[in-house]
């Protein structure tokens, strides 16, 4: 594949992820009454259900809840101090950055970047609502994150960084704003073995956080060559295949949309082959 190719090709897996998060800020804006992760009557998709203690969903509005498209919940697992600077990557309609600014107080801080303008009005309309005046949502891409360096003391996402292309540009993103010391702490959607290539390659199963999977050794691989040290990945919660490509086939994939076209048996010869999709906890620290 040319340099050209490849470029055209993360551009429309960029687009097609945009478009997708855009519809599904619509949705959470349209609608009422529905639960995490899918609005407009569609099942809810397992990858995205049950995430938040009721505790937490108490503490911020009830649209970030809609909007919650993520596969953890990176704010309890961080361990996040206070008076520290917390950074979400992919932050959606913000729950998670609203949780983040609880943690670390008033004398904290936490930042919230997209690329959706679309959840970026809803974060802002649920950063209002919930009063929180320590939190600043950025527009921007994760691959080039518009703060400097050694800018904050933790880094999360929820379910994103499987979505980009160049997964390696963006955790050495990740390390040039942690402060020495900083902690990178986040969610995501792992693969344990090799996924099937036509599934890999199919871009509705991409944005359904399936396909950007990366494989859990190649996570650690990347990681130490952007800088980190002590990285560990813990299996929060495994999927079964079939589930998976029911509910993409069905419609009902985190964005919506139409029902993919590609071979469905991909998942079972992946899960044949003894391999696991999973959600993980990835923890490393810029020493």
């Amino acid at each position: 594949m040319s340099v050209e190719q490849q470029s055209r090709s993360d551009a429309e897996v960029k687009e097609l992820v945009r478009d997708r998060y855009a519809s599904a800020a619509v949705r959470v804006i349209q609608s009422s009454g529905c639960g995490p992760g899918c609005c407009g009557g569609a099942r809810i998709d397992p990858v995205f259900v049950d995430l938040y203690a009721s505790s937490e969903t108490a503490e911020v509005p009830v649209a970030a809840i809609q909007a919650s498209l993520g596969c953890g919940n990176p704010t309890a697992l961080a361990k996040l101090n206070p008076g520290e600077v917390v950074l979400d990557l992919g932050s959606g309609g913000g729950i998670d950055v609203l949780l983040s600014a609880k943690r670390v107080g008033p004398t904290g801080f936490a930042y919230g970047l997209d690329m959706t303008d679309e959840m970026l009005a809803l974060a802002e309309k649920n950063k209002a609502e919930a009063g929180a005046t320590n939190v600043q949502f950025l527009k921007g891409n994760i691959e080039d994150i518009p703060l400097t360096d050694n800018t904050v003391d933790v880094v999360i996402s929820n379910c994103v960084i499987n979505l980009a292309t160049d997964k390696g540009q963006v955790l050495r993103e990740a390390f040039r704003v942690l402060k020495p010391g900083g902690r990178f702490a986040v969610s995501d959607v792992v693969s344990q073995g090799e996924l099937p290539a036509d599934l890999k390659e199919d871009m509705e199963a991409w944005v359904g956080c399936i396909a950007g999977a990366l494989e859990e050794n190649e996570y650690r691989r990347l990681l130490t060559a952007a800088g980190f040290e002590d990285v560990e990945i813990q299996v929060t919660r495994v999927y079964d295949p079939r589930e998976l490509s029911e509910s993409l086939a069905s419609g009902s994939s985190c964005c919506g949309g139409d029902s993919p076209t590609w071979d469905e048996s991909a998942y079972a010869r992946f899960d044949a082959s003894g391999g696991k999709v999973v959600s993980a906890f990835v923890r490393a620290v810029k020493v």
